[in-house]
């Protein structure tokens, strides 16, 4: 299993960015897919998920901000996040999840800053 990550980079406070979390050697539309993030000096924290048929969940503090999705096509899932605040900097990791084994990529950096 292989999860690639990308799309992080630096942005300004409001600003937007997509995550692609792009998966390979697994059969993708059977997982339950999540991004995290870790903040420095912070545990890793559960940001989204969404399952094979597309259903979603996003923590409290960013919902009405991100937005998860995936294309089972493709084999990847995205995390577009708007109106950025600096308290989202942190690196993003993807995780996949299936008969209760997980795997993860080894993450992006978003950082917010002006």
């Amino acid at each position: 299993v292989q999860l690639v990550e990308s799309g992080g980079g630096l942005v300004q406070p409001g600003g937007s960015l997509r995550l692609s979390c792009a998966a390979s050697r697994i059969a993708f539309r059977f997982y339950v897919m999540a991004w995290y993030r870790q903040a420095p000096e912070k545990q890793r924290e559960l940001v989204a998920t969404i399952t094979g048929g597309g259903s979603t969940n996003s923590a409290d503090s960013v919902k009405g901000r991100f937005t998860i999705s995936r294309d089972n096509a493709k084999n990847t899932v995205y995390l577009q996040m708007s109106s950025l605040k600096p308290e989202d900097t942190a690196v993003y990791y993807c995780k996949a999840t299936y008969g209760g084994m997980d795997y993860w990529g080894k993450g992006t950096l978003v950082t917010v800053s002006s």
